[in-house]
């Protein structure tokens, strides 16, 4: 199975966490509403900013996205908040926009959402 590059760097500009509970609620007459969890497990989403420290890493990265990954495969990386090992993917494929952080792209950046399940 592939990994996310070693020479991408995870950023905590812009970082958050966000899952979908997967209960069913049930408004009711009278009372609070009923709830109930739906499944065992729920998609996790992991929102990051991907540094790339030169123009060489973002082209690495971009043919690794479409010739390791085929753009829908998954990968492991390594959680930023709790360090265990996770099998994830990007979030429909998409990887955003290339946003150089210096003019000449030397230092450049992604906005992405990987997904997995918890």
């Amino acid at each position: 199975m592939a990994s996310l590059p070693s020479y991408v760097t995870v950023l905590f500009d812009g970082y958050g966490e966000q899952f979908d509970p997967s209960v069913q609620r049930t408004d009711m007459d009278k009372g609070k509403p009923k709830q109930r969890v739906l499944n065992t497990h729920v998609m996790q989403e992991v929102e990051a900013r991907l540094l790339f420290k030169s123009e060489a890493d973002a082209a690495a990265f971009e043919a690794w996205y479409f010739d390791t990954i085929k753009r829908v495969g998954e990968f492991t990386f390594t959680h930023p908040r709790t360090g265990a090992t996770i099998t994830g993917s990007f979030k429909g494929g998409d990887i955003g926009r290339l946003v150089p952080l210096i003019p000449d792209f030397s230092w450049s950046a992604r906005d992405v959402t990987i997904e997995y399940l918890r």
